[in-house]
């Protein structure tokens, strides 16, 4: 597929795209890549769409800035709509995976007359809480360990993660998944272990992931450490200092959301409390099975649930 630079606010996006028509734009989540997609933008580009995935800021071969705020939700959601700028189009579908489903949200928000569409996978919608995050997250898991609330300190998180980044792949790849003997890698004990150390390590990779898939991973995230994907985790609070306007705000765009059956992020976060702020929303899929990387896990179930989603925007922007 072809690989680009597209200059934006300050960073080298690095982009991989195929295709032609109606642009379609997947964004990532922790820790991943643009080549989490990569079996999904030949199917997009084959059924007539413009398939474009970005490396984003802190990741791959795109730029990592050094201040924290660099990566607040006002850079992420920039860098996604400057790519658009730079494909000269006024709207796109956007696609979002586990921190860039929060991404895909935000934008079709911040900017709906950009949004043609929104699919979020693994995360659903989540509207903006009446007290900081951290706060909250707080106060919900007192006197348990909460990885988000471990990613928050600047150098912790990143030395454990970073420590080998093999492992560490290998083992959050592989574990995000009810169905694996884990003593808990996202909410358990507090009992001083950090945050790799909670997810067992796997006697082999799972089916879904080839020996060269992981390599790519393992070699780029051994190459860049995981500060600049961490730091996306250190603006929770700065994101909702930054935007009182969305107080009550719903997605207005037509909207979509993808999960694995067997994800364990989705036992706290039910995809059915979105619903009431997605005006315009066309379906929850939960794909049997699947656990966290559901669109790696599951590329065919998956690939034709966006395109069916896709269609349907489509036949809508035909008939406006």
């Amino acid at each position: 597929m072809p690989e680009r630079t597209v200059a934006c606010q300050g960073v080298d996006l690095h982009v991989v795209e195929e295709g032609s028509g109606p642009p379609v734009i997947f964004a990532h989540g922790f820790p991943e890549l643009a080549h989490s997609w990569r079996h999904q933008l030949p199917a997009v580009a084959a059924a007539g769409y413009r398939a474009v995935a970005p490396d984003q800021r802190g990741y791959g071969k795109t730029s990592r800035p050094h201040r924290i705020e660099d990566y607040d939700i006002t850079h992420l959601v920039g860098d996604l709509i400057a790519l658009l700028d730079d494909l000269g189009e006024q709207k796109a579908i956007f696609v979002g995976h586990d921190w860039g489903s929060m991404v895909a949200w935000h934008t079709a928000l911040l900017h709906p007359d950009r949004v043609a569409g929104v699919c979020g996978m693994s995360v659903p919608f989540q509207p903006r809480t009446p007290i900081p995050p951290t706060e909250a997250m707080r106060a919900r898991f007192a006197g348990s360990f909460f990885y988000i609330l471990y990613f928050q300190q600047p150098g912790v998180a990143d030395a454990d993660l970073g420590a080998d980044p093999e492992k560490t792949m290998r083992r959050l790849l592989s574990g995000v998944h009810t169905d694996v003997d884990s003593p808990g890698g996202l909410v358990s004990a507090d009992d001083g272990r950090g945050f790799v150390e909670r997810f067992p390590e796997p006697a082999a990779l799972p089916d879904w992931l080839s020996q060269a898939e992981f390599d790519f991973y393992a070699a780029e995230f051994r190459r860049t450490g995981f500060t600049g994907g961490l730091n996306w985790y250190r603006n929770f609070d700065r994101n909702w200092e930054r935007t009182p306007q969305l107080e009550g705000a719903r997605v207005e765009v037509p909207s979509f959301f993808i999960g694995g059956a067997a994800d364990p992020v989705l036992a706290g976060v039910s995809p059915s409390t979105q619903e009431q702020w997605l005006t315009d929303h066309r379906g929850n899929v939960l794909v049997d099975g699947a656990g966290h990387w559901v669109q790696q896990e599951a590329p065919d179930e998956v690939n034709a649930v966006l395109l069916r989603f896709f269609e349907s925007v489509r036949r809508d922007e035909v008939t406006a």
